[in-house]
C-alpha cells in the first residue's frame, strides 16, 4: 500500500490596521507591523510571543537601506520625542543590508505602553530615517493576549489584570523523519518522472503542461521498499516553478498516487526534496524580490509525508522571509 500525506490546517494571520497577527498551533503569536507600499527606506516591527506562563515577548525592529557604513547605533523617535527617555543610542546589528535593533525587556513593555497613545516610532542610522506605524498594534496585541488566554491576567500585553493563571502552551508535535536511500543516479530518475509523465498525458492531459523544457527540470527520489518520490514540473511563471508530487511504485506509473498537501492539491511551488533530510522545502514567491509568499515543508516519515512547518506574509511590504508570520511548526526527532 502506499503511503499518504497528512495535512495541518492552518488559520489565517488577521490584519488590524497597519498591522498583521497571526499564531501558530502551540500558540505562539507574532505581530508584525506593515510598512506603507511606497516605503523607503522600510522599518517594520515584529513582535513574537510564545504561550504559557513563561512565554516572553520578544521585540525587533528591522531597517533595510543601502549602508555606506553598516550602522553600529539607531536613535528612536516616538511621535517627535526621544525614546526611550534620554535618547539614548540603541545598538543594532547588520547583516547585508538590514539593520536589527532588539529591544530589552524594559524597552518592550515601556514601547507597548507608549503605543497606547503614540502613533508613529521613527528610527535614525546611517544617515537613513524610516518610519512604523503603531495604528493597529494595540489591537493586534490584544488579539494576542485573547488567543493566549492571558486577558485580565498579569502577564497580558494590553488588558492586564490580577489573575495569574495562563493555560499552558500545547504541546509541540514531534515529527520522525527519515533520511531516504541513497538517490537515484540522473538516467533512472529522469526514466521514472518520465514514464509517469507519458502515463499522465494519457490519462489527463491537461494535468501538467507537456513542455519539453519543463520537463527538464522533473525529478524522482528513491524512498524505499521499491517506492519513488517523483516531482513533474508542471508550469512556470516569472519567478516561480510549480511541480506536481506523485509517490510510484518503481516502474509501475500506471499505480502513482497524488500527495494531497494542506492546500488539497499535490502542487508545491519552488519546491524539492532532501534525501539526506527526508524533507520537501517550498517557496512560493507572492513577487519578484520575495518580499511575500508562502514558505514551508513536508516531512518523510518512512510511512508518509506530514506537515513540518508553514509560515506566511500576504502583503508585499519589505518584509524578509524570516520574519514571516509562522503559522505552524513542529519539532525533529
Amino acid at each position: 500500500m502506499l503511503p499518504t500525506l497528512a495535512s495541518a490546517a492552518v488559520p489565517e494571520p488577521k490584519v488590524f490596521r497597519d498591522w498583521m497577527a497571526g499564531c501558530d498551533n502551540v500558540k505562539t503569536c507574532t505581530a508584525v507591523s506593515l510598512p506603507a507600499e511606497a516605503a523607503d527606506p522600510i522599518a517594520y516591527l515584529r513582535l513574537e510571543r510564545p504561550a504559557g506562563s513563561d512565554g516572553a515577548a520578544s521585540l525587533r525592529l528591522k531597517l533595510r537601506g543601502d549602508w555606506k557604513t553598516p550602522p553600529r547605533t539607531a536613535q528612536l523617535k516616538l511621535d517627535g520625542a526621544a525614546f526611550p527617555a534620554g535618547g539614548k543610542p540603541l545598538a543594532v546589528t547588520t547583516e547585508a543590508d538590514l539593520a536589527t535593533l532588539t529591544f530589552s525587556a524594559e524597552d518592550t513593555a515601556a514601547l507597548i505602553e507608549a503605543a497606547r497613545k503614540a502613533a508613529k516610532l521613527t528610527v535614525t542610522t546611517s544617515g537613513l530615517t524610516g518610519s512604523v506605524s503603531l495604528a493597529g498594534s494595540i489591537a493586534a496585541m490584544l488579539w494576542i493576549d485573547e488567543q493566549q488566554g492571558r486577558l485580565g491576567t498579569t502577564t497580558a500585553l494590553i488588558r492586564k489584570g490580577t489573575n495569574t493563571a495562563v493555560p499552558p502552551a500545547p504541546a509541540l508535535p514531534v515529527v520522525a523523519a527519515v533520511p531516504a536511500p541513497p538517490m537515484l543516479d540522473m538516467k533512472t530518475g529522469k526514466r521514472q518522472a518520465a514514464s509517469l509523465r507519458a502515463e499522465l498525458k494519457k490519462k489527463d492531459p491537461d494535468s501538467c503542461e507537456d513542455d519539453t523544457a519543463l520537463a527538464g527540470h522533473d525529478e524522482a527520489w528513491a524512498l524505499g521498499n521499491k517506492r519513488v518520490l517523483v516531482a513533474l514540473s508542471c508550469s512556470r511563471g516569472a519567478y516561480n516553478l510549480s511541480s506536481s508530487f506523485y509517490i510510484m511504485p518503481e516502474n509501475e506509473p500506471a499505480k502513482a498516487v497524488p500527495l494531497s498537501f494542506a492546500d488539497g492539491r499535490n502542487e508545491l511551488t519552488n519546491a524539492s526534496f532532501d534525501p539526506r533530510t527526508g524533507h520537501i522545502a517550498f517557496s512560493d514567491k507572492g513577487r519578484g524580490m520575495g518580499d511575500c509568499g508562502a514558505t514551508g515543508g513536508y516531512a518523510w516519515t518512512g510511512s508518509g509525508f506530514v506537515q513540518s512547518e508553514f509560515s506566511l506574509m500576504g502583503e508585499c511590504r519589505g518584509i524578509s522571509p524570516e520574519d514571516w508570520i509562522t503559522l505552524y511548526r513542529s519539532a525533529n526527532r
